[in-house]
């Protein structure tokens, strides 16, 4: 049996995209150990069909944390006794993962899950960039096996490290296991508009919110934590939107399903903050379209390809206000776009799913020496 062991740097709860390659991974014959950290406010984790492991550290962000996380790391890998395959999860688990790679030779698969050095947390930081970027250059050229979320953000790789970059997109499961999510308010027959995700600078949540305070008959649920959450409370409150905006903080990936069903629409306005987000092709975007809801994105061209291919939502030319509520209102309460979107919903929702994406992942595991059973 083949053994792997994947590295992140969350707390395991909310991360679909590592889960479904995973199961992917499981469910063809492989003992599987899943590490990540673990942080005071972290969820209990749900029954898994494979190993986790969370690890305590002294420092929650920043360099030290990176050090931290990294060290400890290096050394939980050194003393497993059986390890077949290393696959890293973004730049910041690849030092350790490399390092044990060379020291035991063992296989190691990197995938990145969005063009780390573009991040927008990363915007304006040019010494902490420059780190990533040097061990970016130090590590790439030096891997077999890679692959990442877009095929823009691979191309990019490709030119610069000359590296066969593959692509596995971040699509949810088809087959669905219908979940269940009891909202912590009552619609009261207000139309339900959700955002989940991380809450992070860049992700137009302050303009969603703007947007919100000049509509009716509207509510807004956001799903997930991140930099931002304390000012965005602060907004709500200043608004006296603490009855139509709701936080609810990171929900366990098992649950969102259940939680996206009951919204008539999804947004993801992602501002354009470097390559990162202009490549960007997020998880929401394509648990929408499994929920069957139409969606209002950015105009930046990865989403927009997706939105105007199958027609399934808006698009905002401008990051106004009133251009934004001017969206939502058809979006939300133009029935006879919303049967349209609906139609361009099922389609996209058959073709992109993980299951059109699971022979192409087992192709790289293959090429990194997975046996299956």
């Amino acid at each position: 049996m083949t053994t792997i062991y994947f590295s992140v740097t969350n707390d395991l709860v909310g991360d679909q995209r590592v889960h479904r390659i995973i199961s992917t991974l499981v469910e063809a014959g492989a003992e599987v150990t899943l590490v990540g950290r673990k942080l005071k406010c972290s969820k209990a984790l749900d029954a898994r069909e494979y190993n986790t492991y969370r690890m305590r550290l002294l420092f929650t962000r920043g360099f030290l944390f990176y050090a931290c996380f990294n060290l400890r790391l290096f050394f939980f890998l050194l003393f497993r006794r059986k390890i077949d395959i290393l696959v890293a999860n973004d730049l910041d688990t690849l030092p350790a993962n490399y390092l044990i790679s060379r020291l035991r030779k063992i296989k190691l698969v990197y995938d990145s899950h969005e063009y780390f050095t573009e991040v927008p947390e990363l915007m304006g930081r040019e010494s902490v960039r420059k780190f990533w970027l040097s061990i970016e250059k130090r590590i790439l050229p030096h891997l077999e096996n890679a692959y990442t979320v877009s095929g823009p953000i691979a191309e990019v790789y490709r030119d610069k490290y000359k590296l066969d970059f593959n692509v596995i997109h971040n699509y949810p499961l088809r087959k669905k296991i219908l979940s269940t999510f009891k909202l912590p308010f009552d619609p009261e027959g207000d139309k339900l508009l959700i955002y989940q995700g991380a809450v992070n600078m860049g992700r137009g949540l302050e303009l969603l919110i703007d947007a919100i305070s000049g509509m009716e008959g509207v509510k807004l649920v956001i799903a997930g934590d991140g930099d931002i959450l304390v000012a965005l409370k602060e907004k709500i409150a200043g608004l006296k939107l603490g009855n139509r905006v709701f936080l609810i903080g990171k929900i366990p990936f098992e649950q969102l399903h259940g939680l996206t069903l009951q919204a008539d629409a999804g947004v993801s306005l992602e501002e354009d903050l470097g390559l990162n987000y202009r490549y960007a092709l997020p998880n929401k975007l394509f648990d929408y379209i499994q929920a069957g809801i139409p969606v209002l994105v950015s105009d930046l061209p990865e989403m927009k390809k997706v939105v105007e291919k199958y027609k399934i939502g808006m698009i905002a030319e401008r990051r106004e206000k009133n251009h934004i509520i001017d969206l939502l209102k058809t979006l939300l309460f133009d029935d006879e776009k919303r049967a349209f979107w609906n139609r361009g919903l099922a389609v996209a929702a058959k073709e992109l799913c993980w299951e059109n994406e699971e022979e192409k992942l087992m192709e790289i595991y293959r090429r990194a020496g997975f046996g299956g059973l």
